[in-house]
């Protein structure tokens, strides 16, 4: 694992972020202020009425809206490729209120047109050449950190597996990152999304090539979600802890483009791309697996995890991380996130073809701290099972 502050990393960070309660309010003043005169906002159905105010404000600068809120799963390359056709001449800029779907759907309409290029050519890292609209992303959860990451995530129903976009074009222009935007979102999704949050901080810092700058995100993300997300979990109204979430999150989103993620991510997408879990509670249920597996490759970094999660130190790295382990399944216990991929309908038969489609994530196998075959793979599902 190279953690030496020697090695360069490159990050990219949108030129406008803002954060704090009440700051979505400032959308409408900052778009005037960039001459905008028509916008294609983003979302999803359940979070209409709360993004219809904020159209309300932007309408009274002046500015035509065109609402769109057809992102209401994980997004596929059909419905991204529905969603192009509201991306007009007209449209300077594209702004995604919403979820990580609603994000990582706003991000590629801001960057696909215009660009001559199809969706099917950018999968991978930097294959976008340029992006001729303004992007701008305003969270609802605080999970996934697209709204400061350079990735995008579609699914890929023909290959049922969701598939990534990596480019510094996908960074938007600007952020407003308002726990009040999170307030009503239900106990079961803030815990999914806080623990996918948790397990981008997490194999950040537990990864082959963890970097200090990033660490620092990293761990201070670990600490404010393992602190809070109990708390906004049992009680929404609790802005403090939202908060907290809210900018465990962010940090989280930092630490994607110059590090990334790992098998527990991998590993994910085929639960997402076949069976259709949510990314955050697969995320979840794998999360403390992935680490029982990871531990002995590197016991120093999931130590310091467990401290940052609030565990003692004992008289060995091995047990501290270990009591790391437990402390995540403790949060997930609390949080009622379901602990067994078989209450999702998935089968002993299903294992095969799903480690053979996590071994195909190889852009983020390679970040993982120890190796995983596909008999790994296989193992790991097959403990989940819980028959």
């Amino acid at each position: 694992m190279d953690s030496s502050i020697e090695r360069i990393v490159q990050t990219a960070h949108p030129q406008t972020l803002v954060f704090g309660s009440g700051c979505a309010s400032q959308l409408a003043d900052m778009l005037s202020s960039r001459g905008c005169t028509g916008i294609l906002l983003v979302t999803a159905k359940a979070i209409r009425p709360m993004v219809e105010s904020i159209a309300a404000s932007v309408k009274q600068a002046g500015i035509s809206v065109l609402i769109d809120d057809s992102v209401n799963t994980e997004p596929t390359i059909d419905m991204f490729e529905r969603l192009l056709e509201d991306v007009t001449d007209h449209i300077d800029a594209v702004i995604g209120i919403g979820g990580g779907s609603v994000l990582d759907a706003a991000k590629l309409a801001a960057a696909v047109p215009g660009s001559g290029q199809q969706i099917d050519e950018l999968f991978g890292t930097g294959k976008i050449r340029s992006r001729k609209k303004m992007l701008i992303c305003l969270p609802t959860t605080a999970g996934t950190g697209s709204e400061v990451s350079p990735n995008a995530i579609l699914l890929d129903e023909k290959a049922d597996l969701k598939k990534g976009v990596i480019s510094p074009y996908l960074v938007p222009d600007a952020v407003y990152v308002d726990p009040e935007l999170t307030r009503s979102i239900p106990p079961e999704i803030t815990a999914a999304t806080g623990m996918d949050a948790l397990s981008h901080c997490v194999e950040a810092y537990a990864n082959l090539h963890a970097h200090q700058f990033v660490d620092t995100y990293a761990i201070r993300g670990i600490e404010l979600i393992g602190k809070n997300i109990e708390t906004a979990f049992s009680n929404g109204e609790d802005m403090d802890a939202r908060s907290a979430l809210s900018l465990g999150s962010m940090y989280g989103g930092y630490c994607l483009g110059p590090v990334n993620t790992a098998a527990v991510h991998a590993l994910s997408y085929p639960l997402g791309g076949k069976f259709h879990i949510a990314h955050g509670a697969a995320n979840a249920i794998l999360l403390p697996e992935v680490m029982q597996f990871n531990l002995t490759a590197a016991p120093k970094r999931y130590a310091e995890i467990a401290v940052a999660l609030g565990c003692p130190a004992q008289s060995s790295d091995m047990e501290t991380g270990l009591l790391g382990i437990e402390r995540v399944r403790e949060i997930c216990r609390r949080c009622k996130i379901p602990d067994s991929l078989s209450q999702y309908g998935i089968a002993k038969s299903d294992v095969p073809a799903m480690a053979k489609s996590a071994m195909s994530v190889t852009r983020l196998l390679k970040n993982n701290v120890r190796e995983l075959t596909q008999e790994d793979a296989e193992k790991i599902y097959q403990h989940l099972l819980k028959y």
